[in-house]
């Protein structure tokens, strides 16, 4: 069969191309064959009659380069996680590995079995070739190991996004808590919940996720709550095990091996009454212990072996008659590994509280005070390389503080337009932390290079930010915002590098600044005794004039009674010796009768 395909010109002129129907479809192979001609129109200078000369002709002509612009998308790749859960030993199924009689009953066994002789003696000398080559070459060497490391700053300090999570419900959340999977930071688990009030639709998800930083197509793993996740922490001993507080007030457990339903949950009479805003995990020989703050004024401990109630129970009041009415709403909390008896909880009112937990009695737990912010503290972290000093980030600033001085911070950053909602140290250098603002801003301060200012100030988002959190490696860093976005950022290597005298700087600094409060505090001190006895001397000097005036008064008083006593008497007096010369006038007068 063929197909016959016509082109018809003005001219009546037809070119017929033939092509098989078998070779429809086929590719075309091009080559190279020299010009035809098929038709040579002559000029016809009649025509020109039918034309009119144009004059002046008008042109635009651009001195660009042509461009033509062409859009291309990537074919979409979806990749799905896989994972094997390996079981050590290989342990037959009746024999429970962590019991070690069994163990040992199986090993004796094994040994005596003449199979695992012979294999053994197959591998020993495999095993012992493998040995030496590892003995020969050592992989892991570093050459330069004496050089100095190159100190100086690479370039200016710079940030760049890397990643970009963002809810993938129809409904946005607020990302309220960050959290880094402690095994190698490959993943982060993202807590949604939106901490409007009243403003929870139905339609609403309660659904938190674990984002795999390869894959923003689709979160790794759904956790799924009776009530929106606030916040959510990985076990640092065993990245299986996230635990998570509750808007309703409940603490919840996940096993990632487990699926995504919470393994248990706290019983509700004996949770918190409001939304948990911070859940630590405790430093433990069984890593099952943590503890949590809500604004109900309560500190809860508990161990995920049993969540029907907790362990011990704080009651933040700073009375310290243990009155939940007179409590302190807690929004943060900060625990130090190396200081295990030791924590720190930021309240609603502004006030950093200081708690011993292995005190005897609830009153003696309360240790004591720091006041400075006019609002809400939102991030509590003691300094990774000196606990001593912890940052306090709340209303328009971040604060400073030293453990020795409670009336005032050592050191502060200006009054910001935007309110500050997070902030956390460095844990690479000890100089260095952020902070994040309710304009979508990150700032990135260095107070060994600037004070008055941030190093840094990155523009994030155009919503604002709710959450931050480090990398343990301080070269990543997740911001979580209003509408679920979390963006994972990547600093320049200036700014997660530890400096040359960095640490020995840094303390200088604490220290000098520290040593400057304390003398203002005593200047303070000397200056307040000094009013307290101007005001005292100043009171018994009223008293004084006050008994001067009375004393005058009633010497006047005196004096009056005195004299009226006086007067009377001199009048009595008079009265008499009126009374007795009238009688003697009378005498007389008689006697001159008589004798008349």
């Amino acid at each position: 069969q063929k197909k016959n395909i016509s082109l018809r010109l003005t001219m009546e002129i037809v070119y017929v191309y033939t092509k098989k129907r078998s070779e429809f479809g086929r590719q075309c192979n091009f080559s190279d064959k020299p010009a035809e001609l098929h038709v040579d129109i002559l000029p016809d200078p009649s025509l020109t009659d039918n034309f009119i000369d144009r004059d002046p002709c008008d042109v635009a002509i651009q001195c660009t380069q042509e461009m033509s612009e062409h859009e291309v998308n990537t074919e979409r790749f979806d990749c799905e996680p896989c994972g094997i859960n390996h079981v050590e030993g290989g342990w037959p199924k009746d024999v429970n590995s962590q019991e070690m009689e069994q163990t040992i009953r199986y090993r004796k066994k094994v040994e005596k079995d003449e199979n695992y002789v012979n294999t053994l003696m197959q591998l020993g000398s495999h095993m012992e070739h493998c040995i030496r080559q590892n003995n020969t070459i050592d992989i892991y060497q570093e050459y330069f190991e004496e050089e100095e490391i190159v100190e100086e700053m690479e370039g200016q300090p710079s940030a760049k996004t890397v990643n970009v999570f963002r809810d993938p419900n129809e409904v946005k959340r607020t990302a309220t808590s960050l959290s880094w999977h402690p095994d190698g930071s490959c993943k982060l688990a993202v807590a949604y919940s939106s901490m409007e009030f009243q403003k929870v639709t139905k339609d609403m998800s309660y659904d938190s996720y674990i984002w795999d930083l390869e894959n923003t197509n689709k979160p790794e793993m759904t956790l799924k709550p009776v009530s929106p996740l606030v916040c959510l922490e990985y076990n640092p001993k065993d990245s299986h095990i996230l635990i998570g507080g509750s808007y309703n007030g409940q603490i919840a457990y996940w096993d990632t091996r487990k699926g995504s339903q919470p393994v248990e949950m706290s019983a509700v009479e004996h949770s918190h009454r409001d939304p948990v805003y911070k859940v630590i995990w405790l430093q433990s020989k069984t890593g099952t212990d943590s503890f949590s703050a809500s604004t109900d004024g309560q500190v809860l401990w508990w161990d995920i072996r049993k969540m029907s109630e907790p362990t011990e129970r704080l009651v933040l009041d700073p009375s310290k008659k243990g009155n939940l009415d007179n409590a302190l709403g807690a929004f943060s909390l900060e625990f130090e590994t190396t200081m295990p008896t030791k924590f720190m909880v930021g309240t609603e009112q502004g006030v950093v509280v200081s708690c011993n937990r292995k005190a005897k009695t609830p009153a003696e737990k309360i240790v004591c005070t720091y006041s400075g912010h006019y609002g809400p503290i939102y991030a509590l972290q003691r300094n990774p390389f000196f606990p001593k000093n912890f940052l306090t980030v709340a209303d328009w600033t971040a604060r400073i503080w030293s453990e020795d001085i409670r009336d005032s911070s050592i050191m502060w950053t200006k009054y910001h337009m935007a309110y500050l909602s997070d902030g956390c140290w460095s844990p690479a250098r000890p100089s260095v932390f952020f902070t994040v603002k309710m304009d979508g801003t990150l700032d990135i301060w260095d107070f060994l290079f600037k004070q008055n200012d941030p190093t840094l100030s990155l523009k994030v988002c155009d919503e604002a930010l709710y959450s931050l959190r480090v990398q343990d490696n301080g070269r990543f860093l997740g911001c979580g915002s209003q509408l679920g976005t979390a963006t994972l950022l990547e600093i320049s290597s200036g700014l997660c590098t530890l400096q040359k005298n960095e640490k020995a700087l840094a303390t200088a600094m604490f220290e000098r600044e520290t040593k400057r409060e304390k003398i203002l505090e005593a200047c303070h001190r000397e200056m307040r005794l000094k009013e307290r006895s101007r005001s005292e001397q100043s009171k018994e000097d009223e008293a004084k004039d006050g008994e001067a005036e009375e004393s005058a008064e009633e010497l006047v008083a005196c004096a009056e009674r005195e004299f009226y006593e006086v007067v009377e008497a001199e009048m009595k007096k008079r009265g008499k010796d009126d009374k007795k010369e009238k009688e003697k006038y009378e005498g007389k007068d008689g006697c001159k009768e008589k004798e008349s």
